[in-house]
């Protein structure tokens, strides 16, 4: 019996394969709430495991992966695409957030959760599923999501605070993004079609590649199962990953995207809560402990969703 590529045999073992990839990652982030509940670790150490992924991993990992690969006109979807889901769920969530009543603060915290995608979050589950490839074009989706972010969003959380709007720290955090950097870098690398010295290369992939277990490890240290305030938790889970999916579907189809990048929209519009909920929350007054709360509840509903749509892909 010879068995062809769409042969339900081969799509089984295919989807094994991407298990057997995912189950280490998630293996990682139970390690990190042991080590917590053991007090090895704390959770400020997940802080610094975040600065080092994004201050030093990420750059690298965006450089190597985005230098070789070949960049094509119909991958500007995917900024415009993240910029638009966080334009239509900034809407949804305001409307959500009056029809429950919540106070200004929470509201805010409400607004700016429901709207800012965990991309950091699903960056060790495309690269063990996709490699460079995966990272590469995710990191071109987040290009778009970071530009909303720290501009409309940010304006948003200082509008429902009470520290007011500062223009300053606005252009300083658009403008130093170490990511974002490294993918300016990288672009300009492919198009100029400059070869990276193998010596560098080497340090950019060994330093690269620390992300995913830093990033999971901190996720491990930053959950916590305890939560409150849960039906408008709720609510902003859903808007951000179901309603994010959902968008990310339509938007996937409008621009007529197929194969990676598809699926890159579809899952990158899915991603949990983002960190910057409760960077934001803490700048602006905001409602810290629903923060955390939504934090931790979207981390476990991540879990299960982004590994299941990767696997559906």
């Amino acid at each position: 019996m010879q068995l062809t590529a769409s042969s339900p045999a081969v799509v089984e073992v295919k989807d094994m394969n991407v298990i057997l990839k995912i189950v280490p990652v998630v293996l990682i982030f139970l390690l990190g709430y042991v080590l917590k509940r053991l007090n090895i670790l704390k959770k400020e150490d997940g802080d610094l495991f975040l600065k080092v992924v994004y201050y030093i991993a990420l750059p690298a990992l965006v450089i190597i992966s985005i230098a070789d690969i070949e960049l094509r006109l119909n991958f500007v979807f995917l900024p415009v695409s993240a910029a638009l889901v966080v334009l239509a769920t900034t809407g949804i969530s305001f409307l959500l957030g009056k029809a429950l009543r919540l106070t200004r603060a929470t509201l805010g915290t409400f607004i700016v959760g429901s709207t800012i995608m965990n991309i950091g979050f699903t960056l060790p589950f495309f690269i063990t599923a996709y490699g460079k490839e995966g990272l590469a074009r995710i990191t071109m989706f987040d290009f778009g999501h970071m530009t909303v972010i720290f501009t409309f969003t940010y304006w948003l959380a200082c509008k429902h605070g009470t520290s007011g709007m500062d223009k300053k720290v606005m252009v300083k955090k658009l403008f130093l993004v170490p990511p974002m950097w490294a993918l300016v870098i990288a672009v300009a690398v492919n198009l100029m079609k400059i070869r990276i010295p193998f010596f560098i290369n080497d340090f950019l992939q060994m330093v690269g590649w620390m992300m995913t277990p830093l990033v999971m490890l901190a996720l491990g240290l930053y959950f916590s199962p305890r939560m409150t305030r849960m039906v408008p938790v709720l609510w902003a889970t859903l808007t951000r990953m179901i309603i994010g999916f959902a968008l990310g579907f339509l938007l996937a189809g409008l621009f007529g995207l197929e194969g990676l990048n598809r699926s890159i929209v579809m899952i990158g519009a899915a991603a949990p809560v983002g960190y910057t909920t409760l960077t934001y929350s803490f700048l602006e007054s905001l409602d810290m402990e629903f923060a955390a709360s939504l934090i931790s509840f979207s981390i476990i509903m991540g879990m299960i969703f982004v590994p299941l749509l990767i696997l559906l892909q």
